[in-house]
């Protein structure tokens, strides 16, 4: 029977290979289920390890998840909660286990939060900030550093997507880009005016950067190295543009993909549009975006309307 540890590398490689999941994803489950891996070796040494998680019982399980930092946030739980799930469910799939301890376990519950979003004022300031470059290659990043943040508005991308974009991602002539999402699912996205400007000027100078690196670099961004521009490096350019705009909020990449979807609905786009747009395999997923309209006109509406003022605490 193979070991607790070739059990995960196998997962993480079907993973990989049979359902396209993402680095991110593929790191996280790999760290969740090292980390249950290391609380039963840790807290129940009679469970050898050499016996696979076919001698691990919903017990044991039950113990490691009640044993998780009380202030660990709810999705992190739960994730941790559906890494489990998902290598008990393979093993039972693949017969190396006889039953399943994983599928009695209780759900977590992860509160519903809204997405959150810049207003199209604080969007247009942090796209349209410039920060003064002098030198040559300081002058091809300003000008790949505007690329990616039109690109990331402009087509509502997740961040490994726009990190993972090649030269042949882009169609200038249709203003289109041919994205990968999660599980590897291929969607086309159409770009506007500003962002294929932005894209010209980037590749007009991207050979700047590409010397510096391999000259067979397919990334469509790179560092300054000439290698792939990566997820925490477009984290930091958001971080920066923020600043520089006087945007006090906390703005990840995300937030940008959010504000894309919320601008979009507030001027009419129709919910499906969105939904391909975004690359959504449920449109409840995109619904959210419907919330966040009706949050916002029930507060025009208690602020503006006579008759939705509440009566003073005090009256005279």
């Amino acid at each position: 029977m193979p070991s607790r540890t070739v059990e995960i590398m196998e997962f993480i490689g079907e993973m990989r290979a049979g359902r396209r999941a993402s680095p991110h994803t593929l790191s996280a489950y790999s760290r969740d289920l090292k980390q249950l891996d290391a609380f039963l070796t840790r807290k129940f040494p009679a469970i050898r390890a050499d016996d696979g998680f076919g001698a691990v019982g919903k017990l044991a399980l039950r113990a490691f998840l009640a044993g998780l930092p009380a202030d660990l946030a709810p999705a992190t739980r739960a994730r941790k909660l559906a890494s489990i799930r998902s290598l008990f469910r393979s093993l039972h799939e693949r017969g190396q286990i006889t039953g399943n301890p994983a599928a009695l376990l209780s759900p977590v519950k992860v509160p519903a939060s809204l997405p959150r979003f810049l207003t199209v004022d604080e969007t247009f300031a942090i796209l349209e900030e410039r920060s003064p470059q002098t030198s040559e290659e300081g002058g091809a990043v300003l000008l790949r550093d505007n690329a990616v943040l039109e690109l990331a508005y402009g087509c509502g991308l997740r961040v490994s997507e726009l990190a993972g974009l090649n030269l042949n991602s882009i169609n200038l002539d249709e203003r289109t880009v041919r994205v990968f999402g999660k599980g590897r699912k291929e969607r086309l996205v159409p770009f506007g005016g500003k962002a294929e400007e932005a894209l010209r000027a980037w590749l007009s100078r991207r050979q700047d950067l590409l010397m510096a690196g391999s000259p067979g670099e397919t990334a469509l961004f790179l560092s300054i190295r000439g290698r792939r521009f990566n997820t925490r490096a477009i984290q930091r350019l958001v971080d920066e543009r923020c600043a520089a705009a006087g945007v006090r909020k906390k703005i990840s990449p995300h937030k940008l993909r959010h504000s894309f979807a919320t601008h979009l609905l507030d001027a009419g786009a129709d919910l499906r549009g969105i939904q391909e747009l975004l690359g959504h395999s449920n449109l409840s997923t995109t619904q959210r975006y419907t919330h966040i309209q009706l949050d916002r006109m029930m507060a025009v509406y208690d602020a503006a309307h006579p008759r939705a003022r509440r009566k003073p605490d005090n009256p005279a």
